[in-house]
């Protein structure tokens, strides 16, 4: 019986990260059995014996969390299988999960980022390589330090199906971990993927000395951004904002714990892309989403002038306190083209 007093579920987390291992403590928390599966068997070991992960500091990984490097054993039988690697890593995760995968089985992916190659959202890549799964997403301000360790925290979960959707709320909700629901997955993983880029940005101006005017600036026409693309790709405005769009966009652009953010401050100090992701130890999720963001923009034609000047930055060599300037002296606009003027002109 798990604590919520609801059905015990048997849960495979799939991919042993920080974000990975923080769900698992959580749904064991919740009176799950889970076993958490790491692809590396020297993390298998290390995580085994010394239970705990090197990212989460003093946070134990309870003895009942099995840990294993059998992905066959991971799926067996399970409720519900989590994929948590990084966004590179889930077309080749997911592909070796084809032989063992049952019929109807719930995904639920909780990476956040797009396909580069081929511009797909992850659930997308995840559906292609196996088909006859139940493909659903977890997101939201959720940095897995603060979940590991109790803090209260609210995601958004969003599925196909209504019921489903409920299913998951039921298992990965508890005390400290509220869950919503929403149809709109679309938008949903876009707004998980896109602010990263945008974190990135934030994270250069604060390397660069600038202050709170500039951050609130890029939070907020960054999700004027996102929400721009994604409603001209079929998401739901309401999407971007709610918990997997301005608040993960708040989160991951001013907190400490936010590696993208960490990065792009790097990067403000005059780190190349190179040095800033070897500094930080861990998958830079926005520096993968940047080039297909701005081909998503082109794609869709959105104008998207913070993405497209973050990439000059990543790819092209252009400095940051140029890029910012740039952003600064683009043409006039007006903020709400949509909100007509009392005398009745419209904007251009």
């Amino acid at each position: 019986m798990a604590k919520d007093g609801g059905v015990m579920a048997s849960v495979g987390v799939i991919g042993s990260g920080t974000w990975g291992t923080s769900l698992a403590i959580l749904l064991n928390g919740n009176g799950h059995k889970v076993q958490l599966w790491s692809a590396v068997p020297a993390e298998v070991e290390s995580l085994s014996v010394n239970r705990k992960h090197p990212n989460l500091g003093d946070t134990p990984i309870p003895e009942a969390i099995e840990i294993t490097g059998d992905l066959k054993a991971a799926m067996k039988d399970k409720d519900l299988l989590v994929l948590s690697v990084p966004s590179v890593y889930v077309r080749q995760t997911a592909a070796k999960m084809k032989p063992w995968l049952k019929p109807g089985q719930i995904v639920t992916n909780v990476a956040k980022g797009i396909e580069e190659a081929t511009l797909k959202t992850l659930s997308e890549v995840i559906e292609e390589e196996l088909p006859e799964a139940e493909v659903t997403v977890l997101s939201g301000p959720s940095h897995a330090e603060e979940v590991s360790r109790g803090l209260p925290t609210t995601c958004v979960v969003s599925s196909h199906q209504r019921e489903t959707a409920e299913y998951l709320q039921g298992i990965f909700m508890s005390p400290v971990f509220r869950v919503y629901t929403t149809p709109d997955m679309l938008g949903v993983e876009l707004g998980a993927a896109l602010k990263n880029v945008i974190a990135l940005a934030a994270g250069t101006a604060d390397g660069l000395g600038y202050g709170d005017n500039t951050k609130a600036a890029l939070i907020t026409r960054g999700i004027a951004e996102i929400s721009r693309l994604g409603v001209k790709m079929g998401a739901r405005m309401e999407t971007f904002y709610g918990l997997s769009g301005i608040g993960d966009l708040i989160v991951t652009c001013a907190s400490v714990h936010s590696r993208n953010r960490k990065a792009g401050y790097l990067m403000g100090k005059g780190y190349t892309m190179e040095q800033a992701m070897a500094e930080v130890k861990m998958i830079v999720e926005g520096v993968y989403s940047a080039k297909a963001a701005k081909e998503l923009a082109e794609k869709y034609d959105v104008e998207m002038p913070i993405i497209t000047e973050i990439n000059k930055v990543l790819f092209e060599g252009k400095s940051a306190a140029e890029a910012v300037i740039d952003l600064m002296v683009r043409d006039k606009k007006v903020e709400t083209p949509m909100l007509p003027w009392e005398d009745g002109q419209k904007t251009n």
